[in-house]
């Protein structure tokens, strides 16, 4: 039932036909929530790099009003040991310098289209997604000492999957993509993830 409803919304939002489109919906389309994980790994390049990433992430999406408030919580280590005053990756050596993030993307306009999204093999058919200045982007619960004051990075958080069809999940994947100042940090790569479930209220 959630996944038919949340499936209604979509299809009235992306024809931007604003009628419930069932009974389902009651008085009309109210917010959809979005939740789901993240592992990756960052560039070498980056200071530190290469990043161990793992953590999760919420979106709200919030009704007819095309925005969506976007969270996330992560943890990051290294497996980076000094040889010889060397750096050497040694994966028998995971969880050194971990630390934390906290990610916040608040009153976002919700683009229904993958337009700039990272590509991946097999392909995602279709989605949707948020871009704007980051509005909480902490290192262990400050802010976080590559960001600015207020936070200036920018960040692209995409959310794609297959056809709503049968023997298809239309929502599966997320990528998040930063620019600025994090960058130094996270890497100018797609920090991928997956959408675990999701569901109205």
């Amino acid at each position: 039932m959630h996944r038919k409803t949340l499936s209604c919304i979509v299809s009235s939002l992306l024809v931007v036909a604003l009628a419930p489109c069932s009974s389902a919906l009651g008085q009309g389309p109210g917010p959809v929530h979005f939740r789901g994980l993240i592992n990756d790994y960052s560039p070498s390049t980056v200071k530190g790099g290469p990043w161990e990433m793992h953590g999760t992430w919420t979106m709200d999406l919030t009704g007819l009003s095309g925005t969506a408030n976007f969270s996330a919580v992560m943890t990051m280590s290294d497996d980076v040991i000094k040889v010889n005053n060397v750096s050497v990756i040694d994966p028998t050596q995971p969880g050194q310098n971990a630390h934390t993030h906290n990610i916040q993307l608040t009153n976002a306009t919700v683009t229904w289209n993958m337009d700039g999204c990272p590509a991946f093999s097999p392909s995602t058919k279709m989605g949707f997604q948020i871009n704007g200045t980051v509005s909480l982007l902490t290192g262990n619960g400050t802010n976080a000492p590559f960001e600015t004051t207020p936070p200036s990075s920018t960040l692209q958080v995409c959310v794609t999957g297959g056809y709503d069809i049968p023997y298809s999940v239309p929502f599966s994947n997320i990528t998040l993509v930063f620019s600025g100042p994090a960058t130094s940090h996270f890497g100018t790569q797609a920090i991928h993830g997956v959408v675990r479930t999701d569901n109205t209220p």
